[in-house]
């Protein structure tokens, strides 16, 4: 009887924890049947950002006019007009250009009138743009001064005009990215149409039938 029991309650507590073993298994089950559900709520909560339409993409005015104001260039590239940008960074490397060559002609030709005015021989610099063989005289000094004296003006001249030139092109880039991106919403569609027609134009004043009548032309606009 001791044997018989003792198996009895073996079996019984074999039994008993198998079933704890379920038990915990089907928690668990739940419980990764829970974290998913929640998870998936928490995902379904994300705001999706859908992709912007560039075909319906419209620039803001005064967004492109900081950006133009701020980068030459920066405001046609937000325009979306890029074949622009060659046009404007063309002209600014040419009154560069411009800009460094006419200073560089205007120091060195200043300099030669100076050492041409003063009574130092070694100070000769107004040779280098003399011919081959032609030298300064006495005979010739004043003509040379004013030769030299107006080639100085002249490049300072044309140093000052390629600053305000750079100037006007910069000025032109931010003009030019304002009125692209405001002009963006004007309506250039095929419903816009100009029609002229021959009409007949009642005239009050007329006495007749004849003279109260005149033809004309009517004009329909649409938009």
């Amino acid at each position: 009887m001791d044997r018989l029991f003792a198996i009895i309650v073996t079996l019984a507590m074999a039994l008993t924890c198998h079933a704890q073993e379920e038990v915990e298994l089907v928690n668990d089950t739940l419980r990764t049947d829970e974290v998913s559900e929640v998870s998936i709520m928490i995902d379904s909560t994300k705001v999706v950002k859908a992709p912007r339409d560039w075909s319906t993409w419209k620039p803001n005015p005064q967004r492109a006019l900081w950006l133009a104001l701020v980068l030459p260039g920066a405001g046609q590239i937000y325009n979306r007009k890029y074949w622009k940008l060659p046009i404007f960074y063309g002209g600014f490397m040419g009154c560069i250009y411009a800009l460094s060559w006419n200073n560089m002609m205007y120091k060195d030709y200043s300099q030669a009138y100076l050492d041409l005015m003063d009574t130092d021989e070694s100070t000769n610099s107004y040779n280098k743009f003399l011919h081959l063989g032609v030298k300064i005289t006495k005979d010739n000094e004043e003509r040379y001064k004013e030769i030299f004296k107006g080639r100085k003006d002249k490049y300072r001249r044309w140093r000052d005009m390629s600053i305000f030139v750079m100037i006007g092109v910069y000025a032109l880039s931010v003009i030019d990215a304002y009125v692209d991106a405001e002009l963006s919403e004007f309506d250039i569609s095929k419903d816009l149409s100009l029609e002229v027609h021959p009409t007949v134009i009642s005239n009050r004043s007329g006495g007749s039938p004849l003279q109260g009548q005149s033809i004309g032309l009517s004009c329909f606009l649409n938009f």
